[in-house]
């Protein structure tokens, strides 16, 4: 099963505030574990929402909004996908992640849809 492993936005995210040196290693150390273990296909950190844009659909229309975005809380600053045998292995791999940020932090775990989904529709 895929899942992907989103690191919620912080204040300290959105401002751009950058890691301290020893976070950046605990993740680098913990990113290469994943990686030894045949968990991790991918994953990075995002710029904060100032950067980004979101295009918002209404029917045929397109209207463009600049970042920042508001609730930061729901924002994602990172993320990753992982192939893992089901969600309590997801769970043990994130419990096992040095914190992200400096305070307190969330990661939300999310399954991805596979294509065996849509068997019965397609």
């Amino acid at each position: 099963m895929r899942v992907m492993v989103l690191v919620k936005a912080t204040e300290d995210s959105e401002t751009g505030i950058m890691p301290e040196p020893d976070l950046l290693e605990a993740m680098g150390r913990f990113n290469e574990e994943l990686v030894q273990a045949g968990i991790m296909l991918s994953g990075d950190g995002l710029k904060p929402s100032k950067l980004g844009k979101r295009i918002a659909f209404d029917g045929a229309a397109r209207r463009v909004i600049d970042g920042p975005f508001a609730a930061t809380r729901e924002l994602v600053a990172g993320y990753w996908i992982w192939q893992v045998k089901d969600m309590d292995e997801a769970v043990a791999w994130v419990k096992r992640c040095p914190n992200p940020m400096p305070g307190p932090s969330e990661i939300e775990i999310r399954p991805l849809y596979e294509m065996e989904d849509f068997a019965d529709i397609l």
